[in-house]
């Protein structure tokens, strides 16, 4: 009796060991599956190779074959760019709201543009020149006068 009981012991090790592989075995498939098959990376393809899209951080990449194999570079993101040039932009308008703060501010009646007004010679010189294109004027429109009354 006692050897049917160690062989049925030895029957039970034997398949708790094979069920503990199997088990051990799954996990260790299910780990070391590509992240490709888990839906980690979504691939599409361009003349140039590949495009690698990271789902879990977004990161999109170019994929292409050398001679050496695969290699994929990351895609330089705008976004990152945009997001640095409008902090430059952030920092340099309080930069310039301060020192328009500093300012010294001039009072409301200080405020004045203030036309000077043309003095008598100006004034008599501007006559002048009006007189003298007046009469040019006037000659011109008496000979106009006199040639067509000669004419007719």
């Amino acid at each position: 009796m006692r050897a049917a009981n160690s062989s049925t012991a030895s029957w039970l090790v034997a398949a708790a060991f094979a069920a503990v592989l199997t088990i051990s075995g799954g996990c260790l498939a299910a780990q070391s599956a590509p992240d490709s098959e888990n839906g980690r990376y979504s691939m599409t393809p361009i003349p140039e190779g590949v495009l690698r899209l990271d789902s879990r951080t977004g990161t999109v990449s170019t994929c292409t074959r050398s001679g050496a194999g695969w290699a994929c570079y990351a895609v330089p993101d705008e976004r990152t760019a945009l997001d640095a040039e409008i902090g430059r932009l952030q920092a340099e308008v309080e930069t310039l709201k301060g020192r328009l703060a500093q300012a010294p501010k001039a009072a409301e009646g200080e405020r004045r543009i203030e036309i000077p007004l043309p003095s008598d010679q100006d004034v008599d010189r501007v006559m002048s020149f009006l007189e003298r294109a007046w009469r040019r004027l006037i000659d011109m429109a008496n000979r106009v006068q006199k040639d067509v009354s000669g004419k007719i």
